[in-house]
């Protein structure tokens, strides 16, 4: 079925790619300082937030056209996230993030248990306030957002087909999967730049993450150089190599599973993008243990945030922010479960007394998945990025079978 022609002012990627790519470049200068009044808007405003919402806005306007352009994927999902993870993960301190303690574990899966309970709360309220919003098949559409938002697109797409989404019905969820994901994800970039200020009025134990920013500083400080021309090729082919590797296996290996393996759609193994996350993750492990791990000195995870970066700038590109005006009550129902979520991770956080970082990683981990997950960790600190890699890579792993089981509660309160 043919698609409809952009109206799209751009619609060259070429252009679109200068064009984020000078946005990207005009934020960090001005976050720079070159004077003080910059000095102080972004002392208030995070850079990162505004590599996401800037691209947004052009969406918005119809500058760029977010959705048929192949900037987001399969340039930056497909090519630029599997590297970042690559990147970030071969120095990966896998002691000092046991060291993080239960309290992160016992918080990302507050932030499943929250997805799960806020898809009931959203539907009840809803379903009391405004009936006509949880009518016909939007238990199924719910079901299907429960994957993204405790996986990812992949277990997203594996509900679609499982319980039988009408194209409508998906349609909308979708874009109420990235309205208010996108949205919280912003909240998150914004409190990062207030997590010392927070962790302090709270009381919050960060003496484990401090340590870990410690011990990554003094191996920097001791180890850094200056790199050569053949440090970068090595960091750059490393990254790209392994991607190319990781796709090679994941077409076969997807295609086995799911032929072969009579769960494997319930854990998104037939899925070849989420084999590429988890053969590339795999692999920045396996470097962290050998000599590869002195690519870190030559700026190996400066490479990988900046390829982070251009994704999280293409996420923005698929932000419409007018896009639910016709759907309100369906934006509400989403709020609403987030809200949950939100609601019991804040809970379960002020008695743990853990840090803010562990709050947002909790929650990313299963909202935002490898995607994004890393990104919003490394707004903490750079350092922090592996974990966001590692708990959206469970998310993953997990989202399917969770979301199957979420989606049969609601068929079940819905009367299907």
């Amino acid at each position: 079925m043919p698609t409809e022609p952009s109206t799209a002012l751009i619609t060259n990627d070429i252009v679109g790619l200068g064009l984020i790519a000078a946005t990207l470049a005009l934020i960090f200068w001005l976050a720079s300082g070159p004077t003080p009044f910059w000095k102080k808007v972004f002392s208030w405003v995070p850079a990162l937030l505004l590599c996401y919402f800037i691209p947004a806005i052009y969406n918005t306007t119809g500058l760029i056209d977010g959705h048929s352009t192949k900037l987001y994927n399969p340039i930056a999902r497909d090519v630029l996230l599997p590297a970042a993870l690559v990147l970030l993960t071969l120095s990966i301190d896998l002691k000092g993030i046991a060291k993080l303690g239960p309290k992160l574990l016992i918080m990302f899966v507050t932030g499943t248990v929250g997805i799960v309970l806020g898809a009931a709360v959203s539907f009840q309220v809803m379903k009391f306030i405004h009936p006509e919003t949880v009518a016909g098949d939007t238990w199924a559409g719910m079901a299907a957002l429960a994957g993204s938002w405790i996986g990812g697109g992949a277990n997203m797409a594996a509900m679609r087909e499982t319980f039988n989404v009408d194209a409508t019905t998906f349609g909308q969820i979708a874009v109420v999967d990235v309205a208010c994901a996108s949205l919280w994800m912003a909240v998150l970039l914004w409190l990062a730049g207030r997590s010392q200020a927070i962790d302090t009025k709270s009381g919050a134990d960060t003496s484990a993450i401090d340590d870990m920013k410690r011990r990554i500083a003094e191996y920097e400080a001791k180890s850094a150089r200056n790199p050569s021309l053949t440090d970068l090729m090595v960091i750059v082919g490393v990254g790209l190599g392994i991607v190319g590797l990781a796709h090679a296996l994941a077409t076969p290996l997807a295609g086995w599973f799911g032929q072969n393996v009579s769960w494997a759609s319930k854990a998104s193994l037939d899925s070849s993008f989420v084999w590429v996350v988890m053969l590339s993750t795999l692999a920045g492990l396996l470097l962290s243990f050998t000599r590869a791990r002195n690519l870190e000195a030559a700026g190996a995870s400066k490479i990988g945030t900046l390829f982070l970066y251009f994704l999280i700038a293409c996420i923005g590109m698929q932000m419409d922010l007018l896009s639910l005006a016709d759907r309100p009550w369906l934006f509400l129902l989403g709020v609403i479960w987030m809200g949950v979520h939100i609601g019991l991770l804040y809970i379960v956080g002020r008695l743990l007394r853990a840090p803010l970082f562990f709050f947002a990683i909790g929650s990313q981990g299963n909202i935002g998945a490898a995607a994004s997950a890393p990104v919003v960790a490394a707004a903490f600190h750079p350092t922090l990025a592996p974990v966001g890699v590692l708990l959206g890579t469970v998310g993953y792993a997990t989202g399917t079978v969770i979301a199957y089981m979420t989606g049969l509660m609601l068929k079940w309160m819905a009367g299907a």
